[in-house]
């Protein structure tokens, strides 16, 4: 199944290439609005038949094949936002007429998705956006009074519920080792056994009922468990490459809506990558993240290799690259 994810991944990918980086901005409102029905539908009642409840969240669409909408969501919301923050750009002085409109567009998409609820990836989400109109040109100032607004929201979704008891686990390991502290107190004997070298491909013992969602949220310490430090750093090195190619694209951009395209897809993989390796290491409480390319997780691969797709078409044209042109 996953094999199948990446040749469908492979195949977004390729046409994503050669195609004109300049499309995506004629394509951001449609792309914008179908990604908002398709997680409204996610949370509407009378949905369930194809939108079910899985192990507390309504997160994936069953319509003959299943995905995850908030996947799919991060590239509407991704070439949405850089387009706008091209177009908005002189008014970025004016938090009225500049940075107003990405709040009321952003909640279309960011409330939903928590709602499903999946905080983790209404914050990552957020956290894009907000790496990408700073690189327009926003005013530090808005930022903060961006942050005074969501900090109300912010600290009711987290003090109620199996988020609080994450929390609580967090700040103190030892207040519940089986409970909402096993999975982080797992994760961390996992990476201790590997050693240097690991104890050996398919060798891990924590997979076997100890460490939960070993496949796909907690990957990064099995990775740590079978090949050890020696892997660890090997991954983590895969990643900073690809994020200095992403960014080094992005810096010889031939506009400034290539740039904010190959900054705001290169920032998906960097912060996934790194909430995921922070959560297997105990550095922030569990977020349920994958860990791209790597974690078992169909939408997700689909959605990470369109978004390495794109961010090489912006390297073609600034490499003077042909691309095929609407």
């Amino acid at each position: 199944r996953q094999a199948t994810a990446a040749g469908a991944g492979l195949m977004l990918l390729i046409p994503c290439a050669r195609m004109d980086y300049g499309r995506w901005k004629r394509w951001s409102w449609p792309l914008l609005w179908v990604s908002v029905v398709a997680l409204l539908v996610l949370i509407l009642p009378g949905t369930e038949a194809i939108a079910p409840l899985i192990r507390g969240s309504r997160r994936s669409l069953q319509i003959g094949v299943s995905g995850q909408p908030s996947e799919f969501a991060k590239i509407a919301f991704v070439v949405w936002t850089a387009a706008m923050a091209v177009k908005k750009a002189p008014q970025f002085q004016s938090l009225t007429k500049g940075l107003a409109p990405f709040f009321v567009v952003w909640a279309l998409v960011l409330i939903p998705i928590a709602l499903q609820p999946d905080l983790s990836t209404a914050v990552l989400i957020g956290l894009l956006g907000v790496m990408i109109i700073f690189a327009a040109g926003v005013r530090i100032s808005h930022f903060l009074f961006l942050g005074l607004l969501i900090v109300p929201f912010l600290q009711e979704q987290l003090a109620v519920g199996f988020r609080a008891d994450r929390i609580e686990a967090f700040l103190n390991p030892a207040i519940d080792p089986s409970g909402a502290g096993f999975q982080v107190r797992q994760s961390l004997v996992a990476l201790g056994s590997g050693g240097l070298t690991g104890v050996g491909i398919g060798q891990g013992r924590q997979k076997f009922g100890f460490l939960p969602d070993a496949h796909n949220d907690f990957i990064f310490a099995m990775i740590g468990e079978e090949w050890g430090l020696l892997g660890v750093v090997f991954v983590v090195a895969l990643y900073l490459g690809i994020v200095l190619v992403g960014f080094r694209i992005a810096r010889r951009a031939p506009d400034l809506f290539g740039q904010l395209l190959a900054l705001g897809f290169t920032n998906l993989i960097a912060l996934q990558a790194v909430l995921h390796m922070s959560v297997g290491l105990g550095l922030v409480p569990p977020t349920g993240l994958a860990l791209p390319l790597v974690s078992w997780g169909r939408s997700n691969l689909v959605v990470t290799l369109a978004a390495i797709g794109i961010v090489i078409s912006v390297a073609r044209a600034a490499s003077g690259g042909r691309v095929a042109r609407a």
